[in-house]
Formats: C-alpha cells, structure tokens, sequence
C-alpha cells in the first residue's frame, strides 16, 4: 500500500506523536485548542477562530502573560502563538520533555503571512499550519518528509484511520520513507501473535467497521462531482459518511485537486495504493485502463484492497463521467 506526502524532522532522532498523550496516538489529530495572544492581537485571534474553529473539538483564546504556556501545558493539543517564534521557544523550552506527550505549538504573525510549527509538527502543529493557509499564512513546515513531499507513517496512519500503537518504531521507518525503502503497509489480520522488532510500526484500526471510498476519475475532476459521487455511491448502502475509514485511489490519482479538496472538506484522508497492490486486489467489472495502460480498475481495486475484510461492497459506480466509486469494507 503505497501513501507518498509527509514525515519527521522537527525532531529526527526523536519519535513521534500527537492528540493523544501516549504512544498510542497517531500523533496526527489535533482537537482541542489554545490561541495565545497579546491583548493588541486579540482581533486577529478572534479572526482565527472564526475561519478555522468550526474544524476543531474546541478553539480557546487565552491573552498572552509570562507563564501562560506553563499555566495551560497540557491541557490542550496544540498552541497557536500569536506572536515572534522566540517568545514561544523561550516561554516552553523548559516545558519539553516527550514528543509522544507535549502538545504541539505552531506560531503566526499577526499579519498571517506564516504559519510556522516548531514543536510536534505531527502531533497537530503541521495541521495547524495548513488550516492557517487557507486564511494566506505560508505553511513553513520543516519535517523532513513535507519537505521531501513524502507521507511519513504518522501521516499514514491518520489517513487510514488508524493509530501508532508503538511510537518509537517511527524514527526508523520513517528514515525509509525518505529512502524510499518503507514499502506498503502489510496487513495481517488475527487472531494472530506478532513479535516485531523496533523497525516495526504497528498500526491499528480506530473502528472496527468502516468502509473504504474507492475513488477513480478523469483528470480535473471537480471537487462538488467527487462530493456527489461518494454521496451517490453511500446512499446506495446502509452505511454513512460518518462510518468512511478513508478515500482510496492509485498513486497516479493521489495529487488530483479535486480530490484532496473534497477529502478535506469531508475530514478524510486519502490513501494512495500503487500498481502492483490493485493488480492484486483487481475488481470484477472491466477496465479500458488495464488495456491502455497496464492499470486496473482503480475504484473497485482501492475499495478491495483498503477495506478490513478485503470485501466489496459495491461495485463501480460512475458518476457524470467524471468519477467513479466502489466501497470495500
């Protein structure tokens, strides 16, 4: 299972983690969060909360004073600073202590012009910042495989609805990612004992029944036709967009905007599977693409091969010739 996009290197010979506060976290959620900021900023902030509060658990706005971060450290996922980034490293270096643990901190100026994580860039603080991006702040995200444009595990693991069950295992295996050597997820299903070593990252299913959107399209396909096509497809099963793990495709298809738009409308994530995983998992109904260009059906065969129990459920549905949709589960 191929997912190419992102990693770690905020702290690259650390581990990492997020939302939660234990290694059993995907270190990718952030939920619940803290604007700090000057009283003569607070018109920022509420502009802050305004555009992007609706897309959190909860978005607070504390005003700055010199021991804010230690009076509020942990009770949030992530801090936004509203101020200089050295304000924020200087008032919460003392306060470091695990990367699995501290929430994360991403800073912006009162300008929105950049949004800049500096702690627990997969814990939520690189989330942060691309929600600032929709308001014009610049993302300025320096872990290595954003910076690289690869998807590191913990960014694989949100996408698929999953969790880091064993968080220190990610300093290695996402050193493969940026050598291109990590591969596909491998799934195994139990009952079953697996003794792994500690280039192992384990990941685990946050639902026990869900299904997977596999999604094909025409190149330029529109985010409102995706958004149709899933809405179409759900309808015609018992299941709800409330119970989608995440969004199938080909790694071919992963950078479509349209897609990625309509996934994060939705709060899902996409999941990439390269060529030889849907040859493996290739669906019934034919596909003009296996014959032009060696591709399988790319729905059917991303539903099959992202779904628990490798089963699908509905078959190709085509919508406005634009997008097609099959759901594994």
């Amino acid at each position: 299972m191929s997912t190419d996009n992102a990693d770690n290197a905020n702290d690259e010979s650390d581990s990492d983690g997020g939302h939660c506060s234990t290694a059993d976290s995907d270190g990718e959620v952030a939920e619940e969060i803290a604007i700090i900021s000057f009283g003569r900023k607070m018109d920022t902030a509420e502009e802050i909360k305004a555009e992007i509060g609706d897309r959190y658990e909860a978005i607070d706005i504390i005003e700055y004073h010199g021991d804010v971060f230690e009076e509020h450290w942990g009770e949030y996922d992530c801090f936004i600073g509203l101020m200089a980034s050295g304000i924020a490293m200087r008032k919460t270096a003392h306060l470091l202590d695990d990367k699995w643990e501290d929430p994360a901190i991403c800073v912006v100026d009162e300008e929105l012009t950049w949004a800049i994580p500096i702690t627990g860039g997969h814990h939520g603080a690189n989330q942060v910042a691309q929600d600032l991006a929709t308001m014009g702040a610049v993302p300025a995200m320096t872990t290595a495989s954003e910076a690289a444009g690869k998807q590191g595990v913990e960014s694989r693991a949100k996408a698929m609805d999953t969790h880091v069950v064993n968080g220190d295992s990610t300093v290695k295996t996402n050193l493969a990612v940026l050598d291109e050597n990590l591969g596909p997820v491998a799934r195994l299903d139990g009952p079953k004992a697996v003794l792994v070593g500690d280039d192992v990252t384990v990941l685990k299913r946050n639902k026990d029944d869900g299904v997977v959107l596999g999604t094909g399209s025409v190149s330029g396909a529109s985010k409102e036709a995706f958004l149709a096509a899933w809405e179409e497809a759900l309808e015609r099963t018992d299941y709800d967009i409330d119970d989608v793990e995440f969004v199938g495709t080909a790694t071919r298809k992963e950078d479509e905007e349209g897609l990625l738009e309509a996934a994060q409308e939705l709060d899902l994530g996409v999941v990439a599977f390269d060529k030889e995983t849907l040859l493996e998992h290739e669906g019934p109904t034919p596909s003009k693409s296996k014959e032009l260009i060696g591709w399988p059906g790319v729905s059917e065969a991303s539903a099959i091969a992202g779904g628990a129990e490798q089963e699908l459920l509905l078959e190709k549905l085509s919508y406005e010739n634009e997008v097609t949709v099959a759901i594994g589960r």
